[in-house]
């Protein structure tokens, strides 16, 4: 995600391009034919082009409106997660007398996170990591969950057979989630915390569970498939008439002109369809890139770097002080 004040014009018109490249050629050659291939014929009346533009503009108004509120359900769902896993790091402290066990439920909980962002990281048929931008990102600014394997990282936080448990199961966040619940009820059967205590992190660790849940909600529910495929094919069909519907517009200023640049006039249409055309495809690319928030684009949640901060607040708890910097803290971008 981008942190920074904004994106400057240059880094958007660059993240874009090759849609540059193709409306250029979609707009220059019905100007190519019209004007060399005397392909007098080839013009659109522009009230068809403005009406199928407004209705292209309903539908992406649509889409943006369901990307921004998926995209918000996301940042709701995690920031859920990083207060509750302050409120997790201060009950384990002062309800559980063993600092040893503290540690364990900690560090356990940081395997959580680290096996829900792994999973909210795996990649799905309607999300967009296979297209040129976004791979094209990833390569750039890396994200890590591609990066390491997963058992590496949860060997971080538990031992290696707890590890390979967690990583061989169906749901490796869930999995975690058990076996917090597994040393919870340890802890009450050995009489190390008190049954009110035990009901206190239990309610909290269901908690976890529902926030799970929430995230898994919009990382495995896509926008509908019928009016994304829509809104594309509409989309496309107007930035092919839309050069058509200019070429009848730019024509009426050719032939206003009586001197020698009457000939060129036309060739008008072509940074006019483009620009028109760009700013459609451009907000669809956006939107695209915003209505998936764990695909590791460039308008994602964060949650690689959110969870890198509940883990230095976590170990803080502990009272630990060889902490490592956060990655890219300085930076404008986070994944």
């Amino acid at each position: 995600m981008h942190t920074g004040k904004s994106y400057r014009f240059g880094e958007f018109v660059f993240w874009t391009r090759r849609s540059i490249y193709v409306l250029l050629l979609v707009n220059a050659i019905p100007v190519l034919l019209y004007q060399v291939g005397g392909l007098k014929w080839l013009v659109v009346p522009w009230g068809v082009v403005l009406l199928l533009g407004l209705t292209v503009a309903l539908l992406v108004g649509l889409r943006s409106l369901k990307a921004y509120n998926r995209m918000r359900e996301a940042e709701d769902v995690w920031s859920s997660i990083v207060s509750g896993s302050r409120a997790w790091g201060l009950l384990c402290r002062d309800l559980v007398a063993d600092r040893d066990a503290v540690r364990q439920l900690l560090y356990r909980h940081l395997a959580w996170l680290t096996a829900l962002r792994y999973e909210m990281r795996t990649a799905k048929a309607w999300e967009g990591q296979d297209k040129p931008h976004n791979i094209e990102y990833m390569r750039k600014h890396g994200v890590p969950e591609r990066e390491r394997p997963l058992y590496a990282e949860l060997a971080r936080y538990v031992s290696g057979p707890e590890a390979a448990e967690i990583v061989s199961a169906g749901s490796r966040a869930t999995r975690v989630i058990s076996l917090q619940s597994q040393q919870l009820s340890q802890l009450r059967e050995e009489g190390r915390i008190s049954a009110s205590q035990c009901d206190a992190l239990r309610r909290r660790l269901m908690g976890f569970v529902d926030r799970q849940g929430a995230s898994e909600l919009v990382k495995e529910y896509a926008f509908p498939r019928q009016y994304a495929f829509v809104n594309k094919l509409f989309l496309w069909i107007l930035c092919l008439l839309l050069p058509l519907g200019v070429i009848g517009e730019v024509e009426a200023i050719n032939a206003a002109v009586g001197n020698w640049i009457q000939d060129y006039v036309i060739w008008a249409g072509v940074p006019l369809g483009v620009l028109v055309s760009w700013m459609y495809a451009s907000l669809n690319q956006v939107i695209e890139s915003t209505e998936n928030p764990f695909e590791g684009g460039a308008n994602d949640v964060p949650i690689s770097r959110i969870c890198d901060r509940i883990e230095v607040e976590l170990r803080e708890t502990l009272g630990e002080t060889a902490i490592p910097e956060l990655p890219g803290r300085a930076g404008n971008i986070a994944v």
